[in-house]
């Protein structure tokens, strides 16, 4: 196989907000007060929105001067000055918080398996883990979370959220779910310590994929070895005519890999373009090295997001893959994590990304080309229509028919 890890690793995607990281390393033996000057520091010159939000940020500088004398002070400070962003992306982490972000890109975490981000205000699903309790308890993408334990999620953010359902293994949590036209309805969950796998071959439900076809599940692009392991598949199915990736519920990962795997398929062409606070915009570019030229379909759903967006989005419009299934979630920022003093964190959101054509996704999602609605009842009965309809059309394509979008 050749070396995929050729290009430096800029951008990382949240793997509980689904969001772009960059990953910034200051460490400083500051006191508690400068820890909160730094933080302000590096919102006033890295945050995308040169506004910060309509307001005058210098106001916040020195606003706690004389009130802050221990970390907790600082925490409490440093998190009502980033609430006047108005951004659910840019957020501090306090030492358990930046560990468990750490632990959950290394691959494993304790909790119930479930992606989380605050869309409208409100505080969504985004997709439960393939074979985790969330999964398994029911939740689905697009669910809104009421309360966590008795409690209103309303006004909270993504890592206070994340912090209430994570917990000890063996402990349960209980959700408040609201599902689109279904009454509210309580979930309660026993915790456990989660293994984030990113590629599977095993078909989601008994629908038989014909041999001669290689089926990808990529569940999330956070597996520091999950481009590699791509790359192992297509290297080991040279045989086959044509590939079926499915995307559904992928929150995202590493922008990397979705970097990665799109220079699989493309020769050439852009992959992504990212976009600074000053307008700086920075292009990702295919090298002329495809593994296969063989047909390719995606499928994704409202549960994919951030670098899944990217990877279709540059398969779309590079016109290198059908997509099918129903719109993507719409994830199209970018975060910088940055390690503080005292083993602390933030999260700061420093750019926006564009689909090769362009394209700004956020809130807006990746449009499929053959738009395959899953409903209630194709879920009750297990009848996957868009796995149905992806093996169809790519049997089309490998037959050198012409296939219909829109």
């Amino acid at each position: 196989m050749r070396n995929i890890m050729r290009k430096s690793i800029v951008v990382l995607t949240a793997f509980v907000v689904l969001t772009g990281w960059v990953i910034r390393d200051n460490v400083f033996a500051n006191p508690p007060a400068d820890l909160y000057d730094q933080v302000w520091r590096l919102i006033n010159t890295k945050f995308v929105d040169q506004t910060d939000n309509g307001q005058d940020w210098a106001r916040w500088r020195h606003k706690y001067d004389d009130k802050i004398k221990t970390n907790a002070d600082a925490y409490i400070a440093i998190n009502t000055m980033i609430a006047s962003l108005n951004d659910p992306y840019t957020r501090f982490l306090d030492p358990k918080e930046f560990a468990d972000e750490t632990s959950s890109i290394k691959g494993s975490l304790k909790g119930i398996g479930i992606q989380i981000g605050v869309k409208d205000g409100k505080l969504m699903v985004i997709s439960p883990i393939e074979d985790t309790p969330a999964e398994k308890a029911g939740l689905k993408a697009d669910d809104e979370i009421l309360e966590i334990d008795g409690v209103s999620t309303k006004g909270i953010t993504v890592d206070k959220a994340a912090d209430k359902i994570r917990g000890k293994e063996g402990t349960n949590v209980t959700l408040l779910v609201k599902r689109a036209n279904v009454e509210p309805k309580s979930y309660t969950i026993t915790r456990a310590e989660i293994e984030i796998k990113s590629i599977s071959q095993k078909v989601p439900t008994d629908i038989k994929v014909p041999d001669e076809f290689c089926y990808i599940r990529l569940s999330s692009f956070i597996s520091r070895n999950a481009a590699q392991e791509f790359g192992d598949i297509l290297t080991n199915s040279k045989d086959k005519k044509g590939y079926i990736i499915d995307l559904r519920s992928n929150p995202g990962g590493l922008l990397t890999n979705a970097i990665y795997i799109s220079d699989m398929f493309l020769n050439g062409g852009t992959i992504v373009s990212t976009v600074d606070r000053d307008g700086y915009k920075e292009t990702q570019r295919a090298a002329n090295t495809a593994y296969t030229d063989k047909p390719v379909v995606i499928l994704i759903n409202k549960g994919s997001a951030s670098a899944s967006e990217i990877f279709s989005g540059a398969m779309k419009d590079n016109n290198r893959a059908v997509i099918i299934g129903e719109q993507s979630f719409g994830k199209g920022l970018v975060q910088e994590i940055n390690k503080l003093p005292f083993d602390a964190g933030v999260n700061i959101t420093i750019q926006k990304y564009l689909t090769p054509s362009g394209t700004d996704i956020n809130k807006k999602g990746i449009t499929p080309d053959i738009v395959v609605p899953l409903t209630e009842e194709n879920v009750k009965n297990k009848d996957d229509v868009q796995l149905k309809k992806a093996i169809e059309i790519l049997t089309k394509m490998t037959s050198g028919e012409s296939v219909a979008k829109g």
